[in-house]
């Protein structure tokens, strides 16, 4: 049993021999049951069994367990990589949530735009590109101030040195630059001069769609169209639109613009030293501008020729030479009298085909050659005279038989000030309305013999007095016109009747409200120098509606014609006698009368004189057989001058002027000189009452009666001779060309050559004329004057004066 006892016992295992003490064992419950199945349960006996021997075994002195040191990890943990290795870590695992973050906030921000296919790049705004009669460009005008150019069309440097400063990976990113983007960011967070980051795309679909606050919102939305416009279109195309969008200072956006602005140059034609220029105002428009700061403009400049010079776009020597070249100076504004031409421009066509919807071209009648010369002309007189005169303004205006303006000035200085003097100003024009009191009393009837007295007047409480306060006694009308005799204006006025003098200027082309008094026969009535002188132009071209206009042709970007306009067929508004005798009477002012300052060397030319009361305005308005031109001089607060008469700085202006404007034409005869164009006879008088006492007092009173039987004075020319032809012929063609057959008259001291034909005033064309289409059906309209125009079939008899009239004071 003992044997028995001791082969049951458990023996446990021992794993080092001798050193049984420090065995390893596990007791029943240490035991880990596998998973395999259930675990057995111990039986009875067993357990019995088991406790026995634990009594039997002797009882061991407990040992404390060896502790068990955890093993190290493979590869090791410490050392100096331990802490890079977590930071790597951790930084991946900050930017994959990051880019989470960001993620996110594009997809519900690019969630409030509208869906991408609905995106389109917004319309330029319209521009108007403005040309002279040689197809010179005068101005640009628009919200961009100029065309857009393709970019072909630019000078090479623009955009070179726009990306060399701007965005140098342009053609490599797309469309967003991660490097510009981080070495903006450590620019930034290190202090060195900021940067944007921004390449020429985000630069563009900022301007083009979003506003320039700067919000974490409009910048993922940048991101997301910059996106879209490197998808849509190429990167010539991107850039062609925004060097056309982008704005650089003084109200230009698009470099045509900003060429033209500061260097009064297309884009197309700038240098290397001009196109670096621009290029630098795209970091501060405002604060660089070379009107503004020149000194930084061209700091700026070689900054970005040293950047153009690192990407290889340019030589050292290019460098050099453009570094070495004078800094372009710009004008603190749009200066040139051609602006005021331009601006003109803009209100009649708005006036013909309302606010242009795309770009146009519009072709003017202006010649930039008199615009220079008519500019030259006043500052001139003025920069001479004015000062000590106290004439600080002068405006003139230029226009052809037609009323094609070929010149305008609307200031002294368009930089200094832009209102057009010529055309919105309305002043009293004084003598110079008296070619209008004179054709209507020779429609009326009457002479340039007829005689009247120069003497006191009274009409009513008005009472005109001469310039220089003196009385000449009997003067015939021609003389009395040429030495501008108020007396004998208000006297013709009241015969003709103030209404038909009226009705005759607006025939002619004066719109302005006339008022229907004695003293229109001064002037009295304000006009605008334009209609002014475009009413003289009737006298000119022989007696045809001159409407003043500046617009020829108007057309789009594709040559589709807008509007087109053709005034060589006016209206007839005075008869040929009327206005050829009005020439020779006008002819006279300019040779003998008050405006011998304005003759001209072997031109014949006429004209008239205009002062206002006080010197405050000063006209003269004369013409050529080619050109009517008319000037004032003045202040624009209405001061007085010093005794400045429009025979003073007026007419020696338009002597400069009209010479300079005359060059390359051929000097031809006015209307009517050397034809036999006869007014109506003189109405036949009654035979004199014997001379009275009241005779002799009526001889120094006003409403003396004519002296048909007085002598002429020695100076007026004979009347001309009467042509072969019958007078039918002569209507029916107005216009053939006759050779001068009336004995060689002498005007002015010009003899017409016999061989100088009288042609048809249209005929008369500058060097860039061309005919213009057919415009449309009422272009060129207007009232078109009664039959009887011109004819002097007047039955009245001329009034004498009674003792009656003596006693009343009339």
């Amino acid at each position: 049993m003992a044997a028995r006892g001791r082969s049951d016992r458990r023996v446990e295992p021992s794993f080092e021999g001798s050193r049984a003490s420090d065995d390893f064992r596990l007791d029943a419950e240490d035991r880990i049951v596998g998973t395999g199945g259930p675990a057995r349960r111990p039986s009875k006996a067993e357990r019995d069994d088991e406790r026995a021997g634990r009594q039997e075994r002797p009882e061991r002195a407990e040992r404390p367990r060896p502790s068990r040191k955890k093993a190290p990890r493979r590869g090791g943990g410490g050392g100096f990589f331990g802490p890079l290795r977590s930071l790597v870590y951790w930084g991946i695992v900050l930017c994959i949530w990051g880019g989470i973050g960001v993620g996110g906030l594009v997809l519900y921000y690019g969630a409030q735009m509208p869906a991408a296919s609905t995106w389109t790049i917004p319309d330029r705004p319209p521009n108007m590109k403005i040309t002279a009669i040689d197809g010179s460009v005068i101005a640009n005008r628009g919200s961009t101030g100029g065309e857009a150019l393709a970019l072909e069309e630019m000078s090479p440097y623009l955009p070179q040195a726009v990306i060399a400063i701007e965005d140098r990976r342009f053609y490599s990113h797309f469309g967003v630059d991660p490097f510009g983007l981080a070495r903006a960011l450590i620019n930034n967070l290190t202090g060195q001069p900021i940067q944007g980051g921004s390449t020429i795309t985000q630069q563009l679909a900022k301007n083009l769609f979003l506003s320039p606050e700067r919000t974490f919102e409009r910048k993922i939305q940048e991101v997301l169209l910059s996106f879209w416009l490197e998808h849509k279109f190429t990167k010539d195309q991107i850039l062609a639109m925004y060097l056309n969008r982008v704005f650089f200072g003084s109200n230009a956006y698009g470099v045509e613009a900003a060429s033209r602005r500061y260097f009064n140059k297309s884009a197309r034609d700038v240098n290397l030293g001009e196109a670096a220029m621009l290029a630098g105002l795209l970091k501060a428009p405002s604060r660089l501008s070379p009107a503004r700061d020149p000194e930084a403009a061209e700091a700026r400049a070689q900054v970005v020729l040293g950047a153009m010079q690192e990407e290889g776009y340019i030589t050292e020597s290019d460098l050099k030479t453009a570094m070495s070249q004078t800094p372009a100076k710009a004008k603190s504004y749009w200066s040139g009298a051609q602006h005021y031409a331009a601006d003109m421009v803009v209100d009649e066509v708005k006036s013909l085909i309302g606010e242009p919807k795309v770009d146009v071209i519009v072709e003017t009648t202006v010649d930039l050659r008199l615009e220079e010369a008519a500019e030259k002309a006043l500052n001139d007189v003025l920069k001479k005279e004015g000062g000590k005169l106290n004439a600080s303004q002068a405006a003139l205006v230029s226009v052809d038989a037609t009323g094609a303006i070929r010149a305008v000035v609307g200031g002294r200085d368009y930089a200094e000030s832009q209102f057009n003097r010529a055309a919105r100003a309305k002043r009293q024009p004084g003598s110079a309305f008296k070619p209008f009191v004179y054709a209507a009393a020779l429609e009326a009837g009457d002479r340039p013999d007829s005689v009247r007295n120069d003497a006191p007047v009274k009409i009513g409480n008005w009472s005109p007095e001469n310039y220089d306060q003196k009385y000449r006694g009997p003067v015939t009308l021609a003389s009395a016109f040429a030495q501008s005799l108020n007396t004998i204006a208000a006297q013709l006025v009241m015969e003709v009747g103030p209404e038909n003098v009226v009705s005759l200027a607006h025939r002619l082309g004066i719109e302005s409200d006339i008022q229907a008094n004695a003293s229109i026969a001064l002037g009295t009535s304000e006009v605008s120098l334009v209609e002014l002188t475009s009413a003289y132009a009737s006298f000119m071209n022989g007696g045809y509606k001159a409407t003043p206009h500046i617009v020829r042709r108007i057309a789009d970007t594709d040559g589709k014609v807008l509007y087109e306009a053709d005034y060589t067929n006016p209206p007839r508004v005075l008869s040929e006698p009327v206005a050829a005798t009005m020439n020779s009477m006008m002819n006279r002012v300019i040779d003998e009368g008050t405006g011998r300052a304005a003759r001209l060397d072997a031109w014949q030319a006429a004209g008239k004189s205009g002062t206002t009361q006080s010197f405050r305005d000063a006209l003269f308005v004369g013409y050529t057989s080619i050109m009517t031109t008319g000037i004032w001089f003045g202040n624009d607060d209405g001061t007085y001058m010093k005794k400045v008469t429009g025979g003073g700085l007026p007419a020696r202006a338009w002597k400069e002027y009209m010479t300079a404007a005359m060059k390359g034409y051929t000097p031809t005869p006015l209307f009517g000189t050397g034809r036999a164009l006869e007014l109506p006879p003189p109405q036949a008088q009654p035979e004199s009452a014997p001379t009275t006492i009241g005779d002799i007092i009526s001889g120094i009173l006003p409403g003396a009666a004519r002296r048909a039987e007085e002598e002429l004075p020695p100076d007026y020319p004979p009347p001309p001779r009467p042509l072969a032809q019958d007078s039918a012929s002569v209507d029916q063609d107005p216009y053939g060309d006759r050779r001068a057959s009336g004995g060689g008259r002498n005007y002015g001291g010009v003899v017409p050559p016999a061989d100088v034909p009288v042609r048809d005033y249209r005929e008369y064309r500058g060097p860039y004329d061309s005919r213009a289409p057919v415009p449309p059906a009422d272009v060129g309209g207007g009232p078109i004057p009664p039959g009887e125009v011109g004819v002097t079939g007047s039955t009245r008899q001329p009034r004498q004066t009674t003792l009656f009239d003596i006693l009343m004071g009339q």
